[in-house]
């Protein structure tokens, strides 16, 4: 399979996860969807990666499964914390957070 294919792949994923972005207004959904537009810049690196015969792609898709991670630890806390303050789950309304 040619690097083309995956390169469309992931430009198709990388588009559904910015509409998910700019569409819904749960924080839930948007988390996914960013989760899903990284996933789609790895599948990138990883195809360029094996184009040239290189790691260094994969040692860049590794950093950023790293960095979402620690993403997601954090947007998963202050959905915690949103939920334990009675927030309403609207990305629209998250003004009432401000300290």
């Amino acid at each position: 399979m040619s690097i083309e294919w995956y390169v469309v792949l992931s430009s198709l994923l990388f588009a559904v996860g910015a509409m998910g972005v700019l569409i819904r207004r749960s924080p839930v959904v948007i988390l996914l969807c960013l989760e899903l537009m990284l996933n789609a810049g790895n599948l990138a690196l990883v195809a360029f990666a094996r184009m040239t015969g290189t790691a260094d792609g994969q040692i860049f898709a590794l950093i950023v499964m790293i960095v979402a991670a620690a993403e997601v630890v954090v947007g998963l806390g202050l959905i915690v914390a949103m939920y334990r303050n009675r927030v309403p789950m609207d990305v629209d309304e998250l003004s009432e957070l401000r300290g």
